[in-house]
């Protein structure tokens, strides 16, 4: 075999990968048993809507609920409403819909069970900032955060000291019922404090955590920000919080399992394959440069694999925002790898975002190979230069090798594929 265009081959094992967390498929099994009384479904993130739909598709017993999902992203349902909201910076429609959700959770009872639906993005689209903080407040910390060079752990940390239903707030609201989460990781480790700032999990950081965080990265942020924090008025749900102690979490769909189903289409083609880790962080330039490291010690000396192969690798990088171009995580991770590449034969990567977003555009990412920088060459691009200016989607869409996917319904992170045929 090994026959099969590069190009074509890659784009198969991230579409494999996307395939392998739709929640029609991984979420059904997780469904907990009816409870005595009512079913309240409820969530947030990117593929919460299609969450839903899967719980009507296969809950047989009465139910109601709201989730809240990214603009685009909707799904029909017709027993949970679905409202659009902003992502990755906060709006009035997440605002107005999480408190939408709070009002819901009234009244329950021991005999009631509160499903919550959760993704990646619901950081951003479940929003509701703690008394003495605005919207404009959570809006100008998040847009900062994002511009920092922060690790997700770091953002997600410094958005549950801010939040009224992050940090465990939420399930907190739900007592005394039943509250059993079901997630789709998009964070590296699958830890759901992290996985939209773990709204219906108890948080063992602190206000003087987030403070540290802030300082670190040196991130200017509104007065009252600063109060909140240093006042310790934003200490969330603590561990040994009874109203959590029934709370359940079960992961439904991780990095690492879009990695592997990317991986068996790479064997069918008969590549061997190597997942080099599903939680690699770092400044998406550096990433690139240390993976094209491994892949020329492949290309050049059979080492530590020998070619052909695929390197397959997952995670959340960050981008320090120093220029004005168009870029994601993904885009810059790719160029950054293309230019240390320097064109070495027989090699080909792709590097998308799963949700089919990269930074802000509705771009998942892009493909890159052998020719990818003499062909920005001789368009008068100068690859340095765009990644400089943090202009990865410039730069690809120029050669005409991003990839679309639209709105994929799911979110496990980052998907990177490089593969080495072997070609001198």
């Amino acid at each position: 075999m090994m026959a099969a265009d590069p190009r074509d081959l890659l784009r198969r094992m991230f579409d494999a990968a996307i395939a392998a967390a739709q929640p029609a498929l991984c979420l059904p099994a997780h469904l907990p048993e009816p409870p005595k009384g009512r079913l309240i479904v409820i969530g947030a993130g990117k593929a919460s809507a299609a969450m839903a739909r899967a719980v009507e598709d296969n809950w047989l017993g009465p139910l109601t609920g709201l989730v809240i999902t990214r603009y685009g992203y909707a799904v029909p349902c017709e027993r949970i409403r679905i409202v659009e909201a902003a992502h990755p910076v906060p709006d009035a429609a997440g605002l107005a819909a999480t408190g939408e959700i709070l009002h819901l959770l009234r009244g329950l009872t021991a005999d009631d069970l509160v499903l919550c639906l959760i993704s990646g993005g619901g950081s951003a689209l479940l929003t509701r900032p703690l008394d003495g903080l605005t919207l404009a407040d959570k809006q100008a910390i998040n847009r900062a955060l994002l511009a920092s060079g922060a690790t997700i752990s770091e953002m997600n940390c410094v958005r549950r000291h801010l939040s009224a239903v992050k940090g465990g707030r939420l399930a907190a609201a739900c007592a005394p019922a039943r509250v059993v989460t079901l997630l789709i990781s998009d964070v590296p480790g699958d830890n759901p404090m992290d996985i939209a700032s773990g709204p219906t999990v108890v948080d063992p950081t602190t206000c003087a955590d987030a403070l540290a965080i802030i300082r670190r990265y040196g991130i200017t942020v509104p007065a009252a920000v600063l109060d909140v924090l240093e006042s310790g008025r934003g200490e969330s749900i603590e561990p040994g919080d009874l109203r959590l102690a029934g709370a359940e979490t079960r992961i439904v769909a991780t990095p690492q399992m879009a990695l592997e189903a990317a991986a068996a289409v790479a064997r069918e083609a008969g590549y061997p394959v190597h997942i080099l880790g599903d939680a690699i962080e770092g400044e998406a330039r550096d990433v690139g440069k240390v993976m094209a490291g491994i892949a020329l010690q492949v290309a050049r000396r059979g080492q530590p694999f020998t070619a052909p192969c695929v390197l397959l690798s997952g995670g959340e990088t960050t981008v320090t925002l120093r220029g004005a171009g168009r870029g994601g995580r993904n885009v810059e991770f790719l160029l950054s790898l293309g230019v240390a590449l320097d064109g070495c034969p027989g090699v080909h990567a792709l590097a998308g975002d799963t949700d089919g977003v990269d930074g802000v555009e509705e771009i998942a990412g892009a493909t890159l190979g052998p020719d990818s920088l003499a062909r920005a060459w001789g368009l008068g691009l100068r690859p340095k230069e765009s990644l400089a200016s943090n202009d990865g989607h410039g730069f690809f869409e120029a050669l005409g090798d991003s990839i679309v996917t639209g709105p994929t319904l799911t979110n496990v992170n980052d998907f990177r594929a490089i593969l080495i045929t072997g070609s001198r």
